[in-house]
């Protein structure tokens, strides 16, 4: 995470994201939404703003036209401008959607928990919300590739294919091995929870973003290691689905002597979340670090628009 003030320099195991909090703005209601679709030139107009999702509203970029529509999910803590340079580089092909999940950037804070579920559930409700039509390409980094499985197990027939880069190892969530690890992410989420609850009812609004901020990423760090992982382990298989998986090949150094066996560990973890799919392939991005999508922005572009082909979609 980027370094703001009193945010925790630590990083987890399975979650190496940054985020930054900027102001929110007011929900666009249903029928303003309507009628900016039909406004315009040739094709749906760009959005960039809050889009309800019912009980909140999720903040929401989208630019480009066509079909498949790419929807991406960021990473724990991740913020979404990061992508905004890989969203403008697809556009020219297709429909691209970038959010940020409740509590992240400009989105307001939703209900507890924030297991992978309803973190699928809301943003099924924002693109119906915003007319964008499926089935998706779902691109998840990191917790968001967790989400994106459990949307596809949810919603198949919403789904074209998964572009997974680093998704959380399943088996490491659900108990197995580096128990010192775990304990590490443990203390993080306590660490979180402990700045959400300092000041809750702070009048300065920056103050209240904040602690929303970390109650949403506590929430959805503990379920990650709960409930979202069960949800996960309950797919069987993802059947003919395309699913790509790109897994990292750089070991974390604040991961201590464990870190290379459990960045191999997390690797084969990756290979068998694709091997989940009949027509599943695993990449292995040797020289990048967890954010594949900045150190193999190519690698990570070629396997979306790869997914984008009818070839690859049959």
């Amino acid at each position: 995470m980027t370094d703001q003030k009193r945010r925790p320099r630590r990083r987890g195991p399975a979650s190496r994201s940054s985020a930054t909090r900027p102001a929110r703005a007011r929900p666009l209601p249903p029928l303003v939404l309507l009628a900016l679709a039909g406004c315009g030139g040739p094709g749906p107009p760009p959005v960039d703003g809050p889009v309800s999702v019912g009980t909140h509203s999720l903040h929401a970029r989208i630019r480009g036209d066509g079909a498949p529509p790419v929807v991406i999910d960021v990473g724990l803590g991740g913020r979404s401008e990061e992508w905004h340079a890989m969203q403008d580089s697809l556009a020219g092909r297709t429909r691209v959607v970038v959010y940020d999940r409740a509590g992240y950037g400009a989105s307001e804070p939703g209900p507890l928990p924030r297991h992978a579920a309803r973190e699928a559930d809301e943003l099924r409700a924002l693109l119906e919300a915003a007319s964008v039509d499926g089935p998706y390409v779902l691109v998840g980094h990191s917790l968001g590739g967790l989400n994106a499985q459990v949307f596809a197990a949810r919603y198949r027939d919403d789904v074209a294919g998964l572009v997974l880069l680093d998704p959380p190892p399943l088996g490491w969530l659900l108990g197995d091995r580096f128990p010192g690890l775990r304990r590490m992410a443990e203390a993080m989420t306590d660490d979180w929870q402990r700045l959400a609850d300092r000041r809750p009812d702070a009048a300065d609004p920056g103050a209240r973003a904040e602690a929303d901020f970390f109650r949403m990423i506590a929430s959805e760090h503990r379920e990650m290691l709960g409930g979202s992982a069960r949800q996960a382990a309950a797919i069987d298989s993802f059947g003919d689905l395309p699913v790509t998986v790109i897994a990292s090949g750089l070991p974390n150094p604040a991961f201590g002597d464990v870190a290379r066996e459990y960045q191999e560990y997390w690797a084969e973890e990756s290979r068998a979340v694709a091997e989940r799919s009949r027509r599943g392939e695993f990449v292995l991005a040797t020289g990048s670090s967890h954010m594949l999508h900045r150190d193999a922005q190519d690698r990570v572009l070629a396997a979306i628009r790869s997914m984008l082909e009818p070839s690859r979609r049959r």
